[in-house]
């Protein structure tokens, strides 16, 4: 007893010591000194395109000899002897090579960590850093071989993933024995899997993912390695087919095994004798048949992913281990019925996607037994009939649930339905029927987006909607809805979207509309009627008012900084484009169409943006992570399972382009590369805008599309539109234009839809690149334009007209000038000579005179006699 207690006083004594002796303890001045001289390499060789100095980054490391180095930040040292082991850099955004040259006096070195985007070059320096155990290069541009590593004997950790390493894997690496963890993630790696990891008996860690790999690849190097836990493999393309009968059989049990994008057809044989495994991600493979039971009975699995697979039969073994939450077999060929019992079977699970398959029949009512359901997609299935009572009742934590494209029927959502806690609701494209229900209400202090469009929908869009205090997105279009919309409606704070179009709804328009953000609105095609409010677009994004029945003329509109898309087509508008639409100058899409303006085209249209400086982006947006389980952990490695969610909306727009009304989408999020952010058009066809087009339009660079189509239009065709190097469609149709086609916009190399018919232009057609493929359709209704393309084939007899013209047209005009004076002449003197011929024969008596009073007599007696 007394030998137990004294050393534990030893055990105490001693701590005090090494913490008396760590508080005393500074690093030495030799590697002081490498530090600032490193700080000073990366002056000269790093970019400071990002970086305006590293004084402002590596502030703690000065030049002052008081200053203790091991308390500097991104520096660890050892707490005894003082010397620098470590040094964790983890900028982004640089742009040039890491001087690794810089740490050749320290020579206790373990850890090294380059993080950021940024650091390039080689890495054939690092060979004489042998004191390393733990180096991290991940997510920067390092690129070559990666042969230098295989000096560093003591390595336990190594992390090369995301960078631009390339070639086959060396065969050297296997001589790296006290390895632990492996990553070579997110490179361009080629080959196979050398034979030399077989001796690899200490890791625990490998991560293949992201390269690419090709031809037949064997795991076979790994079947003795006890240690293994976490194996991730994958390829940037489908070149690579992982070896799925083995005859190996593994002496390892992984906890995680991901397998994407490995041309696998069937599961790997190995998979069977794991019993331990807790992460299974077999997705973006060509895996046939069925979901096997087996897998679902691992006794430890948590989460499962088979989307993008081509699994056509899925059910439930009769006894299922309750572990699993995350199951995903969304996007295979699965047929058939829905397991009426995963309720029963899989009471745990928390996400369930079974999306993009052709499941038929009922929804089953025994997913309503899922208390702790949250997320739920079953959309784009056949599922029919009503949703089940207990369904309603019971998934009181689901927060999304998508259901959309399926022939789902009945009310839609009515009073008993108790999802309290429900965030995301997504009921399109089926046939629900009736009034609105009110079960929304149990939602009413959670829901942000609703969607029940394209339903059978009927009756007045209900008051209470404007309960729902969070509800950022609600899309109603394409029900049988009618009456006025409620008056708070449009105006409620949290509103970002809002499409009630395609319903019979009626009323006229609110002065103000927009959330405290501002607002999609989408009204089209409904039976809206009176004045456009000139504050309307105070707080409007989009506004989609087409083929209303608004009349009155466009407003001056006020404050419209916000608006990117304006969309007025077919309604009762009059009056002239007024200029205070100039204004409007980060507008993307102008669509005044089929209405009833009259007066010119404001020149000072080419104020407006038509360019991508207004982005349409930042509407709606929310974005989750999940990460639920935590399976493996090192210094570089924190191996979990998340899962990303991002809540924003695709919209649709549709805009006549190249003669055809085609769809655009968009999102509220600038990363999908939705073609409706690159989309920028203007028009003002099919109304009665007269005078000449302003030379002005040509000074829009940006503009796709231009629609300038039946109008009373009377100029020439501007030759400044040659300007316009993005035009892809451009419709003059249909006007009173003159004079020639401009030889300048056969320039124009992404012009595919060209149209002047029906017009007065004359002249040689231009011919050369994009003209070249325009035929007789674009030139019809223009009898007096020549060329290949036209009618009127050749332009000799226009040719030779115009010589004869040039050259003659002088001696014409005096040859005109001497018959006219001739013909005078002539008939005066006829008329003269007349005159004295009957007063020559007056004077005398002779027959001809007699005769002559004769029948002057016989006039006057015959006129007399018919007078009264």
């Amino acid at each position: 007893m007394e030998r137990k207690l004294f050393l534990g006083q030893y055990l105490i004594w001693m701590i005090l010591l090494l913490e008396q002796l760590h508080g005393c303890k500074s690093c030495i001045e030799k590697e002081r000194k490498t530090l600032l001289e490193l700080k000073k390499l990366l002056e000269l060789k790093v970019s400071r395109s990002f970086i305006t100095s590293w004084d402002d980054v590596l502030t703690t490391w000065t030049n002052d000899t008081k200053s203790d180095c091991c308390q500097w930040e991104y520096i660890e040292c050892n707490r005894i002897s003082g010397r620098i082991i470590g040094i964790s850099i983890g900028f982004y955004n640089t742009d040039g090579p890491f001087p690794i040259n810089g740490l050749e006096n320290l020579t206790k070195l373990e850890l090294l960590k380059l993080g950021g985007r940024g650091f390039n070059g080689k890495i054939l320096e690092l060979m004489n850093l042998t004191t390393l155990k733990r180096l991290s290069l991940q997510g920067n541009s390092f690129s070559g071989a990666i042969h230098a590593v295989c000096k560093m004997k003591n390595l336990e950790e190594l992390d090369l993933g995301t960078n631009h390493f390339a070639g086959e894997l060396p065969l050297c690496l296997g001589s790296l024995n006290k390895l632990r963890v492996l990553d070579l993630s997110s490179n361009q790696f080629s080959g196979n899997l050398p034979s030399s990891f077989s001796s690899l008996k200490s890791l625990e860690y490998l991560s293949l993912s992201d390269n690419n790999f090709s031809g037949l690849f064997s795991l076979s190097p790994l079947a003795n390695l006890t240690k293994l836990k976490v194996l991730k493999l994958s390829s940037k393309s489908e070149m690579v087919q992982v070896e799925t009968e083995a005859t190996w059989q593994p002496q390892f049990q992984l906890s995680v095994v991901v397998l994407r994008v490995c041309s696998l057809e069937k599961i790997p044989s190995f998979l069977v004798y794991q019993k331990n495994l807790r992460l299974v991600d077999l997705s973006n493979n060509r895996i046939s048949g069925h979901i096997p039971t087996w897998l679902l009975n691992n006794p430890e699995l948590e989460v499962l992913q088979l989307q993008n697979n081509v699994f056509t039969t899925f059910q439930m073994p009769t006894i299922v281990h309750n572990k699993l939450q995350f199951l995903d077999f969304s996007a295979n060929n699965i047929t058939g019925l829905f397991p009426d019992n995963i309720g029963r079977a899989l009471p745990n699970l928390v996400r369930m996607n079974g999306s993009n398959n052709e499941f038929q029949g009922h929804f089953p009512s025994s997913i309503g037994e899922m208390k702790n359901i949250s997320f739920l997609d079953l959309s784009y299935n056949n599922f029919s009939g009503k949703l089940p009572r207990s369904f309603l009742k019971g998934c009181f934590s689901l927060k999304q649930l998508k259901l959309s494209h399926n022939k789902l029927s009945g009310l839609f959502l009515p009073r008993e339905t108790s999802f309290t806690s429900l965030k995301e609701l997504r009921m399109d494209n089926n046939l629900f029927s009736g009034e609105i229900g009110v079960g929304l209400l149990s939602s009413n202090k959670t829901l942000s987006t609703l969607d029940m469009s394209n339903n059978r929908l009927v009756g007045a869009i209900p008051s209470w909607i404007t309960n729902l205090s969070t509800l950022s997105t609600l899309l109603i279009s394409n029900n049988f809805l009618e009456g006025t919309t409620p008056p708070s409606l449009l105006t409620m704070p949290s509103i970002s979207l809002l499409d009630l179009s395609g319903n019979q709804l009626s009323g006229v328009l609110p002065s103000h509309v927009g959330g405290d953000f501002g607002v999609q609105l989408f009204l089209s095609d409904n039976n809206f009627t009176g004045p456009i409010p000139d504050t309307f677009l105070e707080r409007v994004r989009i506004l989609d008012l087409r083929y209303n029945k608004i009349s009155g003329s466009i407003p001056q509109f006020v404050n419209t900084e916000n608006i990117k898309i304006l969309l007025l087509k077919g309604n009762n508008l009059t009056g002239s484009i007024p200029r205070q639409l100039c204004d409007l100058s980060n507008v993307r899409l102008l669509d005044l169409s089929d209405n009833h303006l009259n007066g010119v085209i404001p020149s000072c249209l080419y104020n407006l943006s038509f360019g991508p400086e207004g982005y349409i982006s930042e509407i709606g947006v929310s974005y989750s992570e999940i990460c639920k389980f935590k399976f493996y952990k090192s210094t570089f490695v924190n191996e979990k399972f998340c899962v990303e969610s991002y809540g924003f909306e695709e919209v649709e727009i549709k805009f006549s382009t190249k003669q055809r009304y085609e769809s655009y989408f968009g999102a509220s999020v600038e990363f999908t590369g939705a073609i409706l952010d690159r989309m920028y058009g203007m028009d003002l066809s099919s109304n009665e805008l007269s005078g000449v087009i302003p030379a002005e339009l040509g000074d829009l660079p940006q503009l796709r599309v231009m629609n300038l189509s039946h109008n009373f239009l009377s100029s020439s065709i501007p030759s400044n539109f040659s300007k316009l190097k993005d035009i892809e469609s451009l419709d003059l149709s249909h006007n009173k234009l003159q004079g020639s086609i401009p030889q300048q916009l056969t320039s124009l190399t992404s012009l595919a839809v060209f149209d002047v018919s029906y017009n007065n232009l004359s002249g040689i057609v231009p011919q050369g690149k994009q003209f070249n493929t325009f035929n007789e359709k674009s030139y019809i209704g223009n009898p007096l334009l020549c060329g290949p393309t036209t009618t009127k084939k050749s332009c000799e007899a226009t040719k030779s007209s115009n010589e004869a013209d040039d050259d003659g047209g002088e001696e014409k005009d005096d040859e005109a000038v001497i018959d006219v004076v001739v013909f005078y002449y002539s008939a005066a003197s006829t008329c003269v000579t007349a005159l004295i011929g009957v007063l020559v024969v007056m004077c005398f008596d002779s027959p001809c005179r007699r005769a002559w009073l004769r029948i002057v007599d016989a006039s006057i007696s015959s006129a007399k006699r018919m007078l009264p």
